[in-house]
């Protein structure tokens, strides 16, 4: 009994490990869908002055990549693949950002409000 009850206190402390800091973080995330060669939404607001998570899915047929050289981040994503990005908090403004890969229609901002 008392090895059942010390292996179910390291299975829990484990899975407190890899839950707690997502849970915990109490980070705003974001939510961008790329899809044929547009960004959805085109126009994000986030909360100035806070640290926030985008998470970008692509859901078109092809690569794609998220950019902005004003807020120097990039991120290349094949179809079907969703990751994230951390932003550090921004001031008030707007901020542009674009698919490298359909630059004349994947044209987005961040609105930090």
């Amino acid at each position: 009994m008392r090895k059942l009850f010390l292996n179910l206190v390291a299975v829990l402390t484990l899975a407190g490990a890899f839950a707690g800091p997502v849970l915990a973080d109490g980070m705003p995330t974001f939510t961008l869908v790329m899809r044929a060669g547009r960004f959805q939404p085109e126009t994000l607001v986030v909360p100035a002055n806070t640290k926030f998570r985008l998470l970008i899915k692509n859901e078109g047929p092809g690569a794609e990549e998220f950019e902005s050289i004003e807020l120097r981040k990039e991120k290349v994503l094949a179809p079907g693949v969703t990751s994230f990005l951390i932003f550090q908090p921004l001031k008030p403004g707007s901020y542009k950002f674009f698919g490298d890969f359909h630059p004349a229609t994947a044209q987005g901002r961040f609105v930090a409000k």
